[in-house]
């Protein structure tokens, strides 16, 4: 859980959230809350279906889409493809899009330069993943329950001096998700289309659901009974979208940041400090970097167990270094072409996992009636 959790909660729970709101505007939290319902439920299939059709290799137990797709499904095909393009999306959502987000937020609230952040960032990167999962488990461990403890913590404090507004935050995103917004101040207004692209997007970005990346940390779990570990993978969605996703919007919602135009990678940071001040900053651009280090900890796992269902396990020390380096790419490329490869990529990855979800769809339910009967 604690691997998968990691690999979830990233930039997507603080920038992703920002930028939903941002360019489709509070009713945007709503579409996002939808992909967290939904998710719950395909995390629940795909943790069933990872734990049933994995197979134990030489350094402990592997699954995923790839392998329910081949030996459930009969779709070899179909079970590379989407290894091929979880192994390119773990440079987008895991990699360049973590680092983007915490050089920008470093840059602004420290005047770092996004080199120097990169560069820390891969050192940072390189020392834990060359130990494997078991060494990622381990640290993982020590750091997620501290860093969403720590950012809701924080959250609560500044929700609870602000809560005469909070009624008026939760208005606003159950009507404009289904009522356009006009334009407010630096706010440019949002359609129903635009609520829905980008809180499902976003959504999506946050909670990944549908991708099948979790699947590949439930495999390696020590269970025998899928629908066991299944129900421990449905709580990774709750936290994250229900949960962390919720407390970032509404704080954006409480402030008055949202309407003055500033920047999405911002937003939340400006948002905290209406409240908290100058520290409030601080917090939020350490919440990032904690929140992108843990994912790309987690999406490194991804894309090895990715690149070694491909190619062997020899070609995984060379992933490795290609991810590493892949950091300071993503520290110092524009935000906007850094989001949209991770969007595309993202999309690729999901089509083939939803296929297989369908049409294993029976497996799920009959394993599900076995454990509960």
């Amino acid at each position: 859980l604690m691997t998968a959790l990691a690999a979830t909660v990233g930039i997507g729970n603080i920038v992703g959230v920002a930028t939903a709101i941002t360019l489709g505007g509070p009713g945007a939290v709503f579409w996002m809350w939808m992909t967290g319902l939904v998710g719950m439920a395909t995390k629940y299939a795909e943790a069933v279906l990872a734990v049933k059709y994995r197979q134990k290799g030489p350094h402990g137990m592997r699954g995923g889409p790839m392998y329910y797709l081949a030996h459930g499904a009969g779709l070899p095909w179909l079970g590379t493809l989407f290894a091929v393009f979880t192994a390119l999306a773990a440079f987008g959502i895991g990699n360049m899009t973590q680092a983007n987000a915490t050089a920008k937020i470093f840059e602004a609230t420290f005047n770092i330069s996004p080199l120097t952040t990169g560069w820390v960032l891969m050192i940072l990167t390189g020392l834990v993943i060359l130990g494997g999962i078991r060494s990622i488990g381990k640290f993982t461990s020590l750091l997620v329950p501290f860093m969403i403890v720590g950012y809701v913590a924080t959250a609560l404090i500044v929700l609870a001096m602000n809560i005469e507004k909070i009624p008026n935050a939760f208005s606003l995103i159950f009507y404009h998700a289904f009522n356009p917004i006009a334009a407010t101040g630096g706010f440019v207004g949002a359609t129903i289309a635009a609520a829905m692209r980008y809180g499902i997007a976003r959504g999506v970005f946050s909670n990944e659901s549908g991708l099948g990346s979790a699947p590949i940390a439930a495999a390696a779990a020590r269970t025998n009974d899928p629908v066991k570990q299944a129900l421990v993978s449905m709580t990774q969605t709750f936290i994250d979208t229900l949960v962390v996703c919720t407390m970032t919007a509404l704080i954006i919602l409480t402030a008055n940041s949202w309407t003055q135009g500033v920047n999405a990678s911002e937003l939340t940071s400006a948002s905290i400090a209406e409240t908290l001040g100058e520290s409030g900053r601080i917090i939020v651009a350490i919440a990032t970097a904690l929140f992108a280090y843990s994912t790309l900890i987690g999406w490194n796992y991804y894309g090895e167990k990715a690149v070694e269902y491909l190619f062997g396990s020899r070609a995984i020390a060379v992933y490795r270094v290609l991810f590493t380096a892949a950091v300071i790419v993503g520290a110092t490329t524009s935000l906007e072409f850094v989001w949209n490869f991770s969007d595309l990529a993202n999309g690729l990855m999901a089509i083939p996992n939803l296929i297989g979800l369908l049409l294993l769809a029976k497996v799920v339910k009959a394993e599900t009636n076995r454990y509960f009967s």
